[in-house]
């Protein structure tokens, strides 16, 4: 198999790693992430214009109709920047769902509009006391003629502060679960918006009764959303890895301790190395992932297998790049310190370490044993 990008996929990278790379240095990307929105507008207005936000949908949808390992380069450009533009929350995993359960008129209403930088997105399915990946829900769609009502609250629904329209996951008065499509500002709707432990935003939902349009019965279809997000999520953590490892391994080759650079001690440029082993198991198991959805297969326990080991190396990586930055590592000014903050966040999004080994050493009894 061949693991290297395509001149067109290096070409893609470059061009949203130059965009991003004049928008974000570490002080202007403050800020941005200290505004009321949390990102900019011109930044996402540039994306729109280059097709980074249509990407993924079909030509007829307004898209690029490109595959995931384009999607992944782009995301991982995002997390070598920590650009805090929406591009998961509020396009490639609500978006991805109305393109796979919307009729033709939905999508003709929403996707073209999504892609184009004109309309935000935000899927809306963890529940609060809820963790994944227990797929029970609380929130219900009641039957109200032609129309549907939702009652329920999400929380923490990822960019769901600026979202102008709601994916909302809710049973089915006849039972399973249903994906709907409820306006921000529909009556019954109230959000409470906060800023996330990484810089970026987040809101909690209510819903009374509010009105919904259904989407489609939507368990398989969430189930292969949520497999995707997983994949980018370790692809934006290859990223942000890759530049946290860059970061310290600059401080070691100029910070002088005792008359020479920090680089000269064997001890902890054995350290920075073994920073590269980790970054380079996840590399692979993301790229492992991402061929799995390139072969059309969306499974829970590739994502699993692949969240697990970049969740182990982010941790070393992060832990890494603080200790041997020493107090600078920890300050708001200088940037790895928010790096590991964003990889914090990633390791509990859909799953922390300990909940992906809890998944898979559930199946263990599947495989079969060796015989010695």
């Amino acid at each position: 198999m061949d693991f290297e990008l395509t001149d067109e996929q290096v070409m893609l990278r470059d061009t949203v790693r130059d965009l991003l790379g004049r928008n974000y240095d570490p002080e202007s990307r403050l800020k941005v992430t200290d505004t009321d929105l949390g990102w900019s507008r011109d930044v996402w207005r540039q994306l729109a214009e280059l097709g980074v936000l249509g990407l993924s949908f079909s030509e007829e949808d307004g898209g690029m109709d490109a595959g995931p390992v384009e999607t992944m380069v782009v995301v991982q450009e995002f997390g070598r920047r920590l650009a805090p533009e929406p591009l998961l929350d509020a396009v490639l995993v609500p978006g991805g769902l109305v393109a796979a359960l919307g009729s033709a008129d939905q999508r003709a209403r929403i996707l073209p509009a999504v892609a184009a930088g004109e309309k935000l997105l935000a899927f809306a399915h963890s529940e609060p006391g809820v963790r994944w990946p227990s797929a029970e829900l609380s929130t219900a769609a009641a039957a109200q003629g032609d129309s549907y009502a939702l009652t329920g609250v999400k929380n923490p629904v990822g960019h769901g502060d600026c979202a102008e329209e709601f994916v909302v996951s809710a049973t089915l008065p006849d039972g399973g679960l249903g994906l709907f499509l409820v306006a921000a500002d529909a009556q019954g709707v109230t959000r409470k918006s906060y800023r996330t432990v990484d810089g970026q935003r987040g809101a909690q939902l209510e819903f009374e009764s509010a009105p919904a349009e259904l989407l489609g019965a939507g368990a398989e279809a969430v189930a292969a959303a949520i497999v995707r997000a997983q994949a980018l999520l370790c692809a934006e953590s290859i990223g942000a890895m890759e530049e946290a490892l860059r970061l310290t391994t600059d401080y070691l080759k100029a910070r002088k301790q005792f008359g020479v650079t920090l680089s000269k001690f064997q001890t902890l440029t054995q350290r920075a190395a073994n920073m590269y082993v980790s970054l380079e198991l996840a590399r692979s198991m993301a790229l492992y992932a991402n061929a799995a959805l390139t072969d059309g297969t969306a499974d829970p326990i590739i994502a699993s297998r692949a969240r697990l080991q970049v969740s182990r190396a982010a941790r070393h990586v992060g832990q890494e790049a603080i200790q041997m930055h020493g107090g600078i590592g920890v300050t708001a000014e200088y940037p790895v310190s928010h790096y590991v903050a964003r990889l914090t966040a990633i390791e509990r999004t859909l799953g922390g370490a300990l909940e992906h080994l809890q998944v898979l050493s559930a199946r263990v009894g599947e495989y079969d044993q060796p015989e010695l």
